[in-house]
């Protein structure tokens, strides 16, 4: 048959050196198949082995892998028999992979013509007049004109360069193509534009599409059948539909649980508890058992099977068993899956304005020539202006290069606004200078999108939160202590946290700590740039649960950076929509999601995963 078929695929990675040998068992035992023409979406969260597993087939594992057992057939050929050189022939031609980063996938230092055509002679002996033919041709069907054939990747946006990518791949005509992740960095519209040309792509070439995801509603959007990995095994596989409709396995269902949505505003979001067990675990019973709200006596002694929980449907999960229906249906009826309650009282409007902002503009000077004369200036914000009240979210919502981050500095006084003021609890900002703006700052803080990047990583957690209250608290040292306990527990980390390091903590925990960071000078106002971009839905429902009960708490008036709308859906009272340095629309957050007025934010409504891009 035509398509992709995986058996019973195990990875090995040997770890831990001379002096502690150890296997790691990332995938363990991975069966699926993509028919011709068709999408499978392979879903889960971060570490359930979905990336080792495309690697595997594409034979690309890391030094140190290898496969232990298992077998992967591309049209009934097993690509685990061919030489490296017979695989060097598949691999970029019958069988192409685009990875999550196009970046780092392309050549810097060769143009996109220059990479197309290295594709087309080694797959299909292309040169010369021909090959500039086929690579216009190729760049034209996933739309880029011809003026970027011989543009580098760096004069490429992140949209153009997946789209570049995607040609190059294209150039060897594979059968079976497989997308890692291909729309995490990109903004919702340039996401929804890449998402549509691969389901085009993919139904005019009868291509196999295996797309790789954490994002269910993407997969919705394009998968004709689903495959949810969680600690390298398969745990669910049916058709897009029936999956959507009525998930078996209890982790499925906790993904759908946990995501944002405008309809579960003023509730606490689902949650998934820990994270998902590493692959030098050593599993007796089911692998989601510790983390499972329905888990019973059998679930941690005997592994579940894959059991046909309807036609086509098949869930590991001894819930799906129909020897073993009486217990299945005790067990669901005293554990049902549900939200876990409101976050307090609802919403009501504020009274106190914290942050107001009137006029905001902040222009960058364009130089030319050998004595680098103005010649313009670049409006990265012009004219904006909004306000932020105690106890209220305002997301600041709009694509890459709007001037959304440009704003937020020129608010925190990181740069300095061109024109226009902005007042803190009624104090304007512009005339502070030196002390006096320093102790502002106490007021208003930031937690950026990356915390790795923003925690100093030779600081302990205890010196990073009371480095703040060192410096803007007049605090003593015993003072500063109990204070750092206490956000600690306010942010739902354990007291031992005080004497580790920011490696030491999952990604989610490492946000958790940027929180308390921001929270030890006591602000009022946080300003929140996209702080759950990088993190899976489970770990993003525990941040965005924290952050509603830290607003509660202490009033906070957050500034909510996001493209995210499904975010913007839940946690935002209101919503400020930016295009081109400019607020195009600003409302009630219901409001305007639900009835826009401005065509652009009718667009980014249009473009958000979960309306139908596959349809």
């Amino acid at each position: 048959m035509s398509g992709l078929v995986v058996e019973n695929l195990r990875i090995e990675i040997a770890a831990g050196g001379a002096s502690n040998p150890r296997v790691l068992k990332p995938v363990d035992g991975v069966s699926f198949e993509i028919g011709a023409n068709e999408c499978v979406a392979l879903l889960g969260e971060s570490g359930c082995g979905k990336s080792l597993t495309a690697l595997a087939l594409m034979r690309l594992l890391p030094d140190g892998g290898r496969v232990a057992s298992g077998s992967v057939r591309l049209a009934e050929e097993d690509l685990f028999a061919l030489t490296e050189a017979e695989m060097g022939e598949v691999r970029g031609g019958r069988l192409a992979m685009i990875f999550q980063e196009p970046q780092t996938s392309l050549n810097p230092v060769m143009t996109v013509a220059e990479q197309i055509d290295e594709a087309l002679m080694a797959h299909r002996g292309l040169t010369g007049a021909a090959a500039t033919e086929e690579s216009l041709r190729l760049l034209e069907s996933v739309g880029l004109g011809a003026d970027k054939l011989d543009a580098y990747p760096f004069q490429l946006s992140g949209g153009q360069r997946q789209r570049a990518l995607i040609a190059m791949m294209l150039a060897g005509e594979p059968e079976v193509l497989i997308a890692d992740e291909p729309t995490t960095a990109l903004d919702v519209t340039v996401q929804a534009q890449i998402l549509r040309l691969l389901k085009d792509l993919q139904q005019q070439r009868g291509m196999s599409l295996l797309l790789i995801t954490h994002d269910l509603d993407v997969a919705h959007d394009m998968a004709d059948r689903v495959a949810v990995m969680y600690a390298g095994q398969i745990v669910e596989w049916a058709s897009s539909d029936a999956l959507y409709a009525a998930p078996r396995h209890p982790y499925t269902q906790k993904l759908f649980a946990v995501l944002p949505r405008l309809d579960r505003r003023g509730e606490r979001l689902d949650s998934l508890p820990g994270r998902v067990p590493g692959p030098d675990t050593l599993f007796v019973g089911c692998r989601f058992a510790d983390r499972c709200p329905v888990a019973f006596e059998r679930c941690r002694v005997e592994t579940p099977a894959f059991h046909e929980a309807a036609p086509g449907h098949f869930a590991r999960c001894h819930l799906a068993d129909s020897a073993d229906e009486s217990t299945s249906r005790r067990v669901r009826h005293a554990h049902q899956i549900t939200p876990n309650g409101a976050h307090g009282a609802p919403y009501a409007a504020p009274l106190a304005v914290v942050l107001e902002v009137r006029d905001l503009a902040v222009h960058f000077p364009i130089r030319k020539g050998l004595l680098k004369r103005t010649i313009g200036h670049a409006k990265a914000v012009d004219g904006v202006s909004l306000q932020v009240a105690a106890g209220e979210t305002l997301a600041l919502v709009g694509e890459s290069g709007c001037g959304k981050t440009t704003l937020a500095r020129a608010i925190l006084r990181l740069i300095e606004p061109t024109a226009g003021r902005v007042s803190l609890l009624g104090e304007p900002l512009a005339g502070l200078r030196g002390e006096a703006l320093r102790r502002k700052r106490a007021e208003m803080q930031i937690v950026f999108q990356d915390p790795f990047s923003s925690l100093n990583p030779r600081m302990k957690v205890g010196e990073i939160l009371a480095e703040g209250m060192a410096a803007l608290l007049s605090l003593s040292a015993a003072a500063q202590r109990e204070r750092v306990a206490d956000l600690l527990n306010q942010v739902g980390l354990p007291a031992d946290a005080v004497g580790r390091y920011p490696h030491e903590f999952s990604g989610g925990q490492r946000q958790r700590i940027a929180i308390a960071r921001a929270l030890a000078v006591e602000p009022k106002l946080l300003i929140l740039d996209e702080p759950t971009s990088a993190l899976d839905v489970s770990v993003q429902a525990q941040i965005l649960n924290l952050l509603a009960d830290l607003q509660q708490q202490h009033g906070l008036a957050y500034l909510f950076i996001t493209h995210n709308l499904s975010v913007v859906s839940y946690l935002a009272h209101r919503v400020a929509v930016m295009q081109g340095g400019k607020i195009v629309e600003q409302g009630e957050a219901e409001t305007l999601l639900t009835r826009p007025e401005n065509a652009y934010t009718r667009l980014l409504l249009d473009s958000a995963p979960g309306r139908g891009v596959g349809s």
